[in-house]
């Protein structure tokens, strides 16, 4: 599979965009662009966005290989950068209506937390939402997705490259749901 032109002027103007830049406890220090921020190995904001579908399954789709950070990966979550001047919430919607073409659901706020590896150092806000239509996926950015079971989704992070930064919100829902009286 060969990475477009399309996709390769898309990761350009990614790249491009001005991204809320933080500090380790998540307070502004002004905004970079995103290619910046990970070759400086300094802190941006994602949000996390679990979508599931009534029958409580999880929406997986495949990264394009254009994409900066893990390239051609299953991802647990839509989500991405929170841009400059932007509010994570703000942020999860334009996100999954971007990737997945879903857009008017009400977004459950979770928690956040801090996940830092080398280039993808973030503050991450996980959200959810439930959604039983279409799905319209973004080409430059998603290649395939379907809604499975989490037992299946958790059985393939053991057989298939999954994005450790969706899997630790994906796991720390799961622990939070599991706590809730």
């Amino acid at each position: 599979m060969t990475v477009s032109d399309q996709e390769v002027a898309h990761r350009a103007a990614s790249d491009a965009e001005l991204i809320a830049w933080v500090d380790r406890h998540d307070q502004p220090l002004g905004a970079l662009p995103r290619a910046d921020l990970r070759e400086r190995g300094l802190i941006g904001r994602g949000t996390y966005i679990l979508l599931f579908n009534s029958a409580g399954e999880l929406c997986v789709h495949r990264r394009t290989l254009s994409k900066a950070v893990y390239p051609g990966y299953w991802d647990v979550a839509a989500g991405g950068m929170v841009q400059n001047g932007e509010s994570y919430e703000l942020s999860a919607a334009r996100e999954l209506e971007e990737e997945l073409g879903v857009s008017g659901v009400a977004l459950s706020a979770h928690e956040r937390f801090f996940f830092d590896q080398p280039d993808n150092r973030l503050w991450c806000a996980v959200f959810s939402a439930v959604w039983d239509g279409p799905l319209k996926l973004q080409p430059e950015e998603v290649l395939e997705a379907r809604f499975i079971s989490i037992d299946h989704v958790l059985r393939e992070t053991a057989e298939k490259p999954y994005c450790p930064d969706s899997l630790a919100a994906l796991k720390r829902y799961l622990e939070g749901v599991a706590n809730v009286p």
